[in-house]
């Protein structure tokens, strides 16, 4: 099983070989749909093996190295109920994305089918990673093709996006990469005789412990990073101009698996390196989820072109997400994660669907439409189910998340109070406003532009890519615990450990040695005192 990871993970970029030597556009196309079905079929035994009582940090583990000469940097890939349903959308995404761009790519077309190939690589080997600095490397990866895909294939103004999307993300991977050495020479000298270590196992252990200061600054950098990646409020600017500026292509693998990096790397590196930072900020944090909630549903509601509706929808939606993750209770972490599925699925589906009319219409335009369902009925009833499922109607799978993540955000002690839940509610009831106000106004009412009466319905291939993921969609709606069995161990253990951790880390805290701030912040002046037996009302 360890070698059918690593032959997953690697297997795109033969892809990428074999479209670059082939002669014709149609043969490219061809390479790029058996290349990313053969990586979805041969994923599939990890998903069937996986053992979800297993208490191993991680299963199919591949260890290799040192890398680097003088530097424990070790490639280290495995999986672990944190990362394999995630692993798993990504290798069912490949062959979806290439079937959407296979008659509305005309230009470059070799380049595009190798970015894409390229893109699910890097995406495979971030939620593989075991090693700090490995998981960095694909997670830097994933920027390139995404910048040509924008860039080459993209709208109007893909230049201003491309380079908007590529600073804010460069920014925030270049100041993580500051903290992650950090973090390396200092595991080495408290871990490995000195020796740089970036193995994950070893820094998520008890054997590994940061002082209150450091973790302060090192989940600011690290958490800088991702939430720019999620992103969260107000982080979020760049991400409407990609998804609209994108080929659909683009706009699909950015909802459905970049954005969840963000969220993957706060819960896989964020939660148990720095556990008293993650608990101190988790207020702040909720906090601008709940605006992030908000305010993309807000925004949303007002957008006149479809597929920035959508996009600013995932700023909301992605919202819920890190306001699960900050709960910092099994059950609001398993909101998040199952959400972070969800969102992939319904938002991934919603990008298709915009890109189908699209194709017909060149207009995104929601005045432009009208009347749809008339003409297009069974696009109409793919549409109905991938909106329901965004804005979370009970029996779909955006009902599930939400709904564990609200339950998690009311009784958390971390966020320590309920009205971050409750205002985050009214991100589901407006999600419900601006997603069938536009629904209404795409799909019922008179025909009235002439153009419209000519739109075709969807073809035997678009219905063949909608219907695996209206599937999942309905499946995980019915019967959630088919999927969320996978982490809920995990989510335990990692909770339990970051707990006992942090109660360490505070004890051997000496006020006396920490600044002001950082004795405010972390509260630990009377944890002392007490431990000290000192007379507090001297």
């Amino acid at each position: 099983m360890e070698t059918l990871l690593n032959i997953t993970i690697y297997l795109p970029l033969l892809g990428v070989l074999a479209i670059l030597l082939a002669k014709s556009d149609e043969a490219i196309k061809w390479i790029a749909l058996a290349i990313t079905s053969l990586t979805f079929a041969i994923s599939l035994p990890l998903i069937f093996n996986f053992d979800v009582a297993s208490s191993d940090v991680a299963q199919y583990v591949t260890e290799s190295g040192p890398l680097v000469f003088g530097l424990d940097i070790k490639y280290i890939v495995g999986l672990d109920g944190l990362s394999l349903l995630l692993f798993m959308l990504t290798t069912f995404f490949g062959p979806i994305v290439v079937l959407s761009a296979w008659t509305s790519v005309k230009k470059h077309v070799a380049g595009f089918f190798a970015m894409l190939m390229l893109l699910q690589t890097g995406s495979l080997g971030v939620f593989a990673s075991l090693d700090l600095v490995v998981f960095y490397v694909f997670f830097e990866l994933t920027l390139i093709p995404m910048y040509f895909l924008i860039g080459i294939w993209g709208g109007a103004d893909r230049i201003q996006a491309t380079i908007k999307f590529f600073l804010y993300t460069l920014v925030g991977s270049l100041i993580m990469l500051v903290a992650l050495v950090y973090v390396g020479y200092n595991a080495g000298n408290v871990l490995n005789d000195g020796v740089f270590l970036t193995d994950w196992r070893m820094l998520s252990s008890m054997d590994y412990q940061l002082g209150l200061v450091e973790q302060t600054w090192l989940f600011l950098a690290f958490s800088l990073a991702f939430f720019i990646k999620v992103p969260l409020f107000p982080f979020h600017t760049w991400l409407p101009y990609a998804h609209t500026e994108a080929p659909t292509a683009g706009s699909v693998v950015l909802a459905a698996i970049m954005l969840k990096m963000g969220t993957y790397g706060l819960i896989r590196f964020c939660l148990p390196m720095f556990p008293n930072a993650m608990m101190e900020f988790a207020p702040i944090i909720a906090f601008l989820s709940v605006i992030g909630i908000v305010y993309g549903a807000l925004v949303a509601m007002v957008q006149k072109d479809v597929k920035k509706l959508v996009a600013y929808s995932s700023v909301s939606h992605l919202g819920f997400v890190v306001l699960g993750l900050f709960a910092l209770n099994t059950i609001g972490v398993q909101g998040a994660i199952i959400q972070m599925i969800n969102h992939g699925l319904s938002t991934g589906a919603l990008f298709l669907i915009v890109g189908m009319i699209y194709d017909r219409r060149h207009t995104r335009q929601i005045e432009d439409f009208g009347g749809i369902t008339s003409v297009m009925p069974i696009f109409a009833v793919f549409f109905m189910l991938a909106t329901f499922a965004s804005i979370g109607l009970p029996g779909l799978n955006g009902f599930v998340g939400e709904f564990l993540i609200l339950m998690g955000a009311f009784t958390s002690e971390s966020i320590g109070n309920i009205w971050f839940a409750i205002v985050a509610t009214t991100g589901v009831i407006l999600a419900a406003i601006y997603m069938l106000w536009m629904f209404q106004r795409v799909m019922f009412g008179p025909v009235i532009k002439e153009e419209n009466k000519l739109l075709k319905d969807l073809n035997a291939r678009e219905i063949g890519l909608l219907i695996p993921v209206m599937i999942f969609i309905i499946w995980i709606g019915i019967r959630p615990t088919h999927f969320t069995q996978y982490s809920e161990h995990q989510v335990e253990v990692l909770l339990e450990e970051a707990a006992t951790k942090r109660a360490s880390i505070l004890e051997a805290s000496n006020p006396s040695e920490l600044p002001a701030w950082a004795n405010r912040l972390y509260d630990i002046t009377p944890n002392y005192a007490e431990l000290s037996g000192e007379d507090t009302n001297e």
